[in-house]
């Protein structure tokens, strides 16, 4: 073999090792902790995936074969491939073609179907990791999770603490997330613990997972919303029981304390938070979060419903608004508005009136300026509405003296 020979033979052997080394330098950055993730619902949602897509390959394979095979069986140079030109049909050949798609759909259709409603995110989890089921006695985690710009905040009510941009939990323990939002949609996503959930305002959603190695993990947004969603993500926290004890103690020894009024500040658009603790969270706010209320008086969104369901507060509730536009412009309590300096909201009722109270409200905040109509006169004092509320002054009873 003469020496360009041997040269030839070498960069051959080399050629055929680059693709090997290249995809292995390709793949060495990536992160498979969707299909080898850390806790056990999001292990069963990574083997529905590869189920789904071997089931899928079942047919994707064999027609991509065939494809390239006739191609080249029957390609125009072949003069030995049997020439056809008048057939038009198989039973055989349609039986396969359309059978085996249909066997898939059937089996693809069941998986999903038990597996969806198995791994249901508001359903408790019925185990930690395969054969061990959870016990009756065992209580799972509660942590109240709301997504701020752009940030995000984690509430435990058993603790009594509060975390900003880290979550820990405690391994082999059930955790219940209730999630919601300040502001836009956003999506809680941690690979390694389950799969993401949407953080929305006013609304509440809920997450139950568990986590089952001790370690460090990344969880992070998976919806835009807005300029600093490419930083809103937090570390996640797998610890021991003891740890976790431990975690929390510490937490309680922060000096600052989240209530109402810390919370509309945090609320606040702001990038690249720091971590934070808390070592005390005001009861209840989160619910307040939920019904968009963290404002001092102002009326919760749940209260507001129920108002309406009972047929509305009467004439007394007519000017019972300070505008509805308060999430209109800005966030809430936090910048003024062009139009006034306090924040416009719907004002909060602690007591019901008695009617002769409801009534005197009612004439005194209706405004007697004259209304303005094509085709109607101007009212006078013997308005509708005047008239209904001196009816219900005469009609009411007196106070006794």
């Amino acid at each position: 073999m003469t020496q360009r020979s041997r040269r030839l033979t070498s960069l051959w052997q080399v050629s055929k090792r680059l693709p090997l080394v290249s995809a292995a330098a390709l793949l060495s950055g990536c992160n498979m902790v969707v299909l080898n993730p850390a806790g056990d619902v999001a292990m069963q949602q990574g083997r529905l995936v590869v189920m789904s897509t071997l089931l899928m390959l079942l047919i994707i394979v064999p027609v991509i074969a065939l494809t390239l095979l006739f191609a080249w069986k029957y390609r125009a140079a072949n003069k030995e491939a049997r020439y056809e030109p008048d057939w038009d049909h198989s039973t055989h050949l349609e039986l396969v073609i359309w059978s085996a798609p249909l066997l898939i759909i059937i089996c693809l259709g069941a998986l999903t179907w038990v597996g969806t409603h198995l791994l249901d995110p508001w359903r408790p989890i019925s185990r930690t990791a395969p054969g061990k089921p959870v016990a009756a006695e065992v209580r799972p985690l509660d942590v109240q999770v709301v997504a701020l710009d752009w940030k995000w905040l984690f509430i435990y009510p058993e603790q009594g603490i509060a975390t900003v941009n880290e979550l820990a939990l405690p391994v082999d323990r059930p955790v219940r997330f209730r999630i919601s939002a300040s502001s836009v949609m956003n999506s809680f996503y941690v690979p390694a613990l389950a799969g993401q959930i949407y953080a929305m305002p006013a609304m509440e959603t809920k997450l139950h997972a568990v986590l089952n190695k001790v370690g460090s993990y990344e969880g992070f947004s998976g919806n835009y919303s807005g300029a600093g969603f490419s930083t809103m993500r937090f570390r996640v926290k797998g610890l021991s029981e003891q740890g976790f004890a431990a975690w929390a103690d510490e937490a309680r020894r922060a000096p600052a304390r989240l209530d109402r009024a810390t919370y509309l500040k945090l609320e606040r658009p702001s990038e690249r938070e720091p971590v934070r603790h808390y070592a005390a969270v005001e009861q209840g706010l989160f619910d307040a979060v939920v019904n968009l209320c963290v404002e001092p008086g102002k009326m919760c969104m749940r209260d507001m419903m129920a108002i309406d369901a009972r047929g509305g507060m009467g004439l007394a509730g007519i000017h019972n608004v300070r505008a509805l536009e308060y999430d209109k412009f800005a966030g809430r309590g936090t910048v003024p508005f062009a139009t006034t300096s306090q924040p416009m909201m719907v004002a909060a009722t602690c007591v019901p009136m008695k009617p002769r109270e409801q009534a005197e409200e009612a004439v005194k905040l209706t405004s007697l300026a004259p209304l303005k109509g094509f085709g109607l006169s101007r009212p006078g004092v013997s308005s509708p509405l005047l008239t209904l509320a001196a009816n219900t002054t005469s009609a009411a009873p007196r106070r006794a003296s």
